[in-house]
């Protein structure tokens, strides 16, 4: 290991990639239905877990209300977004529909408990403007 960089446990390390992503999701449920309770927002947060884990993401951070959820996710420059999305919707809203049938059943609009839309934002690290003069300060070949 280079003597200029000091292990971070947090950094991913591939064979030919280092890499810090961080994504801040939130998915809300068809039409901002109050259709979460405390016991679902369990169950959805140890599914997407699982999902994260499946596809080699951390879960690092997850919290809920009635009608939506929020989560930080740590993930490989492998994966991308849309997929590890597509993937925890679909199995979270799986496995709510199985376990709470009767509960969320009036949250299922057309068959979907979420929303086809979601908000991401990458996040982590320093703010934009320091990595916008760090490059801009770099020295040109000669």
């Amino acid at each position: 290991m280079s003597p200029r960089w000091l292990p971070d446990p947090v950094v991913r390390r591939g064979r030919s990639v280092v890499s810090d992503l961080h994504a801040h999701l939130v998915f809300i449920t068809r039409r901002r239905r109050d259709a979460l309770d405390e016991a679902m927002l369990r169950r959805c947060e140890q599914a997407m877990r699982e999902v994260c884990l499946q596809m080699g993401a951390d879960l690092r951070k997850f919290h809920g209300g009635d009608d939506h959820v929020r989560l930080l996710v740590h993930y490989p420059p492998k994966l991308a977004v849309s997929t590890l999305v597509n993937r925890l919707k679909a199995v979270s809203a799986h496995y709510l529909a199985i376990e709470f049938t009767g509960q969320i059943d009036q949250a299922f609009v057309d068959g979907h408990l979420w929303s086809p839309s979601y908000f991401a934002a990458s996040c982590g690290g320093a703010p934009l403007k320091i990595i916008e003069d760090y490059i801009e300060a770099q020295k040109l070949p000669i």
